[in-house]
């Protein structure tokens, strides 16, 4: 039979055969297994878990020794009895087992199992090579500001002066300062369903915040009102449905901007991570006196560098570093000069190279899994998440707590609105997991669609 997903944690001091023992004990405590049942192979779990036979064998034998499962010669190893539930599995009677630790795929999380460690530890020596700082720069470290540009150029197409990029936080810190530059009581548009850090960013600067519907071309440029001081949006891949705004509404958006006097603000948060045609122009490049652009390093490397990037009209510029002037506010400089340093030796261009290949391979793995359960996927070729459509939100709210029960974490869509939702799904993030992790958790994925 079909074994429940099993939990093998490689950084646990706990053995692997120990592991799992007592997570095929758990499953039999827990329904999953039941007295008669009939186990794989050790040689074959020990394939389907990527471990040594050695650990599977060793797990059995322990089974064995204590009864819960025995040997019949020529045909296999099953299971005889079930252990007694102790006050935790009692609690866990009739649920589907847990995956130990849950595996987390929601949307957002950087993709650290390909950053090459022998070149995050090469930029952080070349890092601390220069002298530290005595105090910090408002506008970004030059040598950051060039690698800034020239990544903006060479990936996104987006030519910039060093002197128009500011360094910033990251992206969110970004929206969240642009915000403090704009009139308090001011309204701003903001993508529904969209980025919700955004809209708390924007409230948080006492604006007033007005959702903007999307459509599968991005944001529906004739629903935004005529009295907005800015718009946020993520034209390369929205967030989280997925679309790439049209190149027929980037231009409508423009012009609506220089007409009405409205900031565009672009939040290009995985901008680099497309996987079937090259990507439209930016906003920048098509209204740079009109477009503030965002990017970060958080969704390509980590947000252990704590920084991304603004490149804005000079108004909008000057804006933000008198409030910097005024508040104390600095963006930090150690992973500014880390950054820099990976540019520098090429590490990361290499990087963005493995990145893409690697998230392409996860995201077809992520939409066979989704096929398979009679299921579509929405959204571009793009970025590190997926949006997987459901019929209504009863039933985002059953197969996000069906998948929280087999210990694997999904978003639902209503999480995502400002007001009453309007659409439901579950957002599938690729990212963040180990592969093998990915893996186990696509099985419960694909299950829990299935029954739905």
């Amino acid at each position: 039979m079909d074994v429940p997903p099993l939990a093998v944690d490689r950084q646990s001091p706990l053995p692997l055969a120990v592991q799992l023992a007592d997570a095929l004990r758990a499953a039999t405590a827990g329904g999953a297994l039941q007295a008669g049942d009939r186990l794989p192979s050790t040689r074959a779990l020990a394939a389907t878990l990527r471990v040594s036979r050695t650990v599977t064998a060793a797990a059995y034998d322990q089974l064995l020794a204590e009864g819960w499962v025995a040997g019949r010669r020529g045909a296999g190893t099953f299971v005889v009895a079930v252990p007694a539930a102790g006050p935790q599995r009692a609690r866990a009677a009739g649920r589907r087992p847990d995956l130990g630790s849950s595996i987390d795929l929601r949307a957002g999380q950087p993709c650290l199992e390909v950053l090459d460690r022998a070149a995050w530890r090469r930029a952080w020596r070349a890092a601390a090579d220069d002298a530290p700082d005595g105090r910090s720069d408002p506008v970004g470290g030059a040598v950051f500001r060039t690698a800034v540009m020239e990544h903006l150029l060479r990936h996104r197409g987006l030519p910039a002066d060093p002197d128009a990029v500011l360094a910033t936080a990251g992206s969110t810190a970004g929206i969240a300062e642009l915000a403090r530059t704009l009139p308090a009581g001011a309204r701003v548009g903001v993508e529904e369903p969209g980025y919700r850090r955004a809209a708390a960013a924007m409230d948080a600067a006492g604006l007033v915040v007005v959702p903007v519907p999307v459509d599968r071309d991005g944001l529906v440029v004739d629903a935004m009102p005529a009295d907005l001081a800015a718009v946020v949006v993520t034209p390369a891949h929205q967030y989280p449905l997925g679309a790439r705004l049209s190149a027929a509404r980037r231009v409508a958006l423009v012009e609506r901007a220089r007409a009405e006097g409205l900031l565009v603000v672009e939040d290009d948060y995985d901008g680099e991570l497309r996987y079937d045609v090259a990507p439209l122009p930016l906003l920048a490049a098509l209204g740079p006196d009109v477009v503030a652009h965002l990017g970060t390093a958080s969704k390509l490397l980590t947000p252990t560098l704590g920084v991304g990037w603004l490149v804005a009209p000079p108004a909008v510029r000057a804006a933000v570093l008198d409030l910097r002037s005024r508040t104390g506010t600095r963006p930090a400089g150690a992973g500014q000069r880390v950054f820099a340093a990976l540019a520098a030796h090429g590490d990361l261009g290499r990087h963005l190279r493995r990145l893409r290949r690697e998230l392409a391979d996860r995201r077809r793995a992520v939409i066979d899994t989704v096929a398979g359960a009679g299921r579509q996927v929405r959204g571009d070729a793009a970025g590190a998440h997926v949006v997987v459509p459901l019929g209504g939100a009863t039933e985002e709210r059953a197969v996000v707590a069906a998948a929280a029960g087999c210990g694997v974490t999904v978003g639902g869509l209503a999480e995502h609105h400002a007001g009453r939702p309007t659409v439901a799904g579950v957002v599938i993030g690729y990212a963040g997991p180990s592969r093998i992790e990915l893996d186990r958790a696509l099985r419960v994925v694909g299950e829990v669609l299935r029954r739905a």
